[in-house]
């Protein structure tokens, strides 16, 4: 390990070194208007002499130009593009109708209620029967439970229009990630289009999609689900993707060898060999719409997350904390039923159509049996206020003695990482110069991949430095490094010790499994509650969030490295120490680059969350931009930290790549 950082420590100091430089030869102030100088931060003034806009180049005006070109120009003199949105949105009224109506309005047309609660809890339990066993039908029982007996603060109803919205943007997500997914898949020119959109996509912060659904699509439940469906069809079309192209060839050849046309070799041999992929995706895609239940609230859409946020706003901790253990609870059980129904393989069974179909026979009975109870007696319709709980005012005692009794520890170890840490890092990236950081950027890209990445991370870096973001875009930067710096302190010490023993490994990548279910707003509470509303708060949300694939990474890792390359070592009389640092390690250093890249890309999706908290940075932008619903605003400023987040990935991705090369591993 030695060895390794002695031979690549110019690539990974140098920036640093070379950054600082820059301060000695670059003055800092302009001698006549005292102001910063051009080298450091882009002038105010945009293109075309625009001093009124910040900026070198007025992309925010340029993309509000096109925003209100949308809204207005009338296509062939009938509609205008708006109108063509919201026409859109209608019919996913239409189906948001239908759910809700389902789950909690009930059916006003035909006199007839929402789904009971008995029928939703005993199907609950017979899907998780069916998917895996008993232990996953006490999971979604329990969970169901929690959300009937902690209902007095209505937290069934709420629950019921988050995943009447979730029943709707879910299966659209996916069926429009498939579809994309199987074009680009089909034909290279619309890949070569989709794949680098898709990157963009999923970098974009939240926020981003919200200004520009709000401009086209308007507010409400709709609009909501239409920004979910966008934010969460991706990684859907991405897994279809890598399924379909990944099929074997001598599939393909026994389906021509069956005179399969194009549509029966698509629907009967690809998409069926591609099933773990695509069952992965729609996993993703659920995931990806719990993830915005509470961000697609700021747009008006009812549910868990709008009250959530209330509460939280509130600082109603106890209040917030239940409605948290619901979304939580929601998040894990959708999660392992999603996985469950990923791997679960047809079963063909022969005999009487009880033995064929056991589920569905039980399913309608159990349907029948509830229907029956819901008509004698009226507990099994609807569940008794009085018989609800709550236990927030005990939580917030709880939560209120807690922190009274850490405060003082609590309040040295926040100021002692103010002053000495954050303070000093946040002000020497703000005084990083964009012509430096572009410079150094485009020289790593060289050495790594040569004039293509070069140009490309370049380009990045010029775009955020143009638009007049800078400040704020070195201030999210700096909370991503400090946290990416403290997840790597944490993360790689707790994969190297799990990785140790196959029992460690285990425990430890279930914990990650379950933190990984956890909406984003979730780590916020735990924030708040101990260091109130900082810095240090935000670092902190952000490391319990993004700490998690630093950790898998550097396990997969260290297991992965070669058993006949760790008994050679062992052989040549390697001890466990020299076994780590000298063998383990470095083999599987590519794998923990990886891994520092994925928790980069966590960081800087939760560094937008912190915003809510009172960050000072871009996230703080888009939230004053989502107020004032300036959609040129809220993209460009998507685009930048979008962009810091591709420059990063593209540098790091290629690095771990010519790692693997040189140490015999194939990409």
């Amino acid at each position: 390990m030695r060895k390794f950082l002695k031979s690549n420590f110019l690539f990974i100091f140098g920036p640093f070194i070379f950054l600082w430089s820059l301060r000695y030869l670059i003055p800092n102030y302009t001698i006549a208007s005292k102001e910063p100088h051009w080298l450091y931060i882009p002038p105010k003034s945009c293109l075309g002499g625009c001093g009124t806009i910040e900026g070198l180049i007025p992309f925010v005006d340029w993309t509000n130009n096109l925003i209100q070109f949308l809204r207005r120009y009338e296509i062939f003199g009938l509609f205008t593009f708006r109108d063509f949105t919201r026409a859109l949105a209608n019919y996913v009224d239409v189906l948001l109708e239908f759910t809700e109506a389902l789950l909690h309005k009930g059916f006003v047309g035909l006199g007839t209620g929402p789904l009971p609660w008995i029928i939703i809890l005993t199907l609950a339990i017979i899907l998780g029967l069916y998917l895996k066993g008993w232990r996953l039908a006490m999971l979604g029982g329990g969970c169901f439970l929690y959300l009937i007996l902690f209902s007095k603060r209505g937290i069934w109803e709420l629950s019921m229009k988050t995943l009447a919205a979730i029943s709707v943007s879910a299966p659209l997500a996916a069926l429009i990630g498939l579809m994309l997914g199987i074009l680009a898949a089909k034909r290279k020119w619309f890949h070569d289009f989709l794949w680098p959109l898709l990157n963009i996509l999923q970098s974009l912060p939240h926020f981003s999609y919200l200004i520009l659904v709000v401009i086209f699509f308007g507010i409400g439940t709709k609009a909501g689900v239409i920004a979910t469906i966008i934010f969460a069809f991706p990684p859907m079309a991405r897994l279809t993707i890598l399924g379909i192209k990944n099929i074997s060839s001598e599939i393909k050849e026994a389906g021509v060898m069956a005179g399969c046309n194009k549509w029966q070799m698509l629907f009967k041999v690809e998409i069926p060999s591609a099933r773990s992929p695509i069952m992965l995706g729609i996993n993703q895609v659920i995931m990806q719409c719990l993830a915005m239940v509470v961000i697609a609230a700021f747009i008006g859409q009812p549910g868990l997350g709008h009250d959530l946020l209330v509460r939280l706003q509130g600082l109603r901790l106890g209040e917030a904390f239940e409605i948290g253990v619901a979304v939580v609870l929601i998040a894990i059980t959708l999660d392992r039923y999603s996985q469950a129904l990923a791997v679960k393989e047809p079963v063909r069974r022969e005999g009487s159509i009880f033995q064929k179909y056991p589920f569905a026979i039980s399913t309608l009975t159990a349907i029948v049996i509830c229907t029956i109870l819901v008509n004698i007696f009226p507990f099994f319709n609807e569940f008794p206020k009085d018989m609800t709980i709550s236990a927030s005012v005990y939580l917030d005692n709880a939560i209120k003695s807690f922190t009274r009794s850490l405060f003082v520890p609590l309040g040295i170890f926040r100021d002692w990482m103010l002053i000495y840490f954050l303070m000093p890092l946040k002000a020497t990236f703000q005084s990083l110069p964009w012509t430096g950081v572009m410079l150094l950027v485009g020289a790593i890209g060289w050495k790594l991949g040569r004039w293509k990445i070069c140009v490309t991370v370049m380009l990045f870096v010029f775009f955020i430095a143009s638009s007049g973001y800078w400040v704020r875009a070195m201030i999210t930067v700096y909370m991503v490094f400090a946290s990416l710096l403290i997840c790597s302190m944490i993360g790689i010490p707790l994969g190297i010790w799990a990785s140790k023993k196959e029992n460690r490994s285990k425990l430890v990548l279930n914990i990650c499994d379950v933190f990984q279910t956890f909406p984003s707003f979730i780590y916020l509470l735990p924030a708040i509650m101990l260091f109130q509303i900082s810095d240090v708060s935000a670092i902190f949300a952000i490391v319990i969030y993004s700490s998690i694939p630093m950790i898998r990474y550097t396990i997969f890792g260290l297991r992965s490295v070669p058993q006949h390359i760790i008994e050679a070592a062992i052989t040549s009389g390697c001890t466990q120490r020299q076994l780590l640092w000298k063998v383990r390690m470095p083999l599987a250093f590519p794998e923990i680059i990886l891994g520092a890249n994925q928790t980069l890309m966590f960081s800087l999706f939760m560094v937008m969350i912190a915003g809510f908290i009172g960050t000072v940075d871009l996230s703080q932008e888009i939230f004053r931009a989502l107020s004032f619903s300036d959609g040129g605003k809220g993209l460009i400023i998507g685009l930048c930290v979008a962009f810091i987040g591709l420059t990063a990935d593209r540098l790091l991705v290629e690095w771990s790549k010519q790692m693997k090369l040189k140490l015999g591993f194939k990409n």
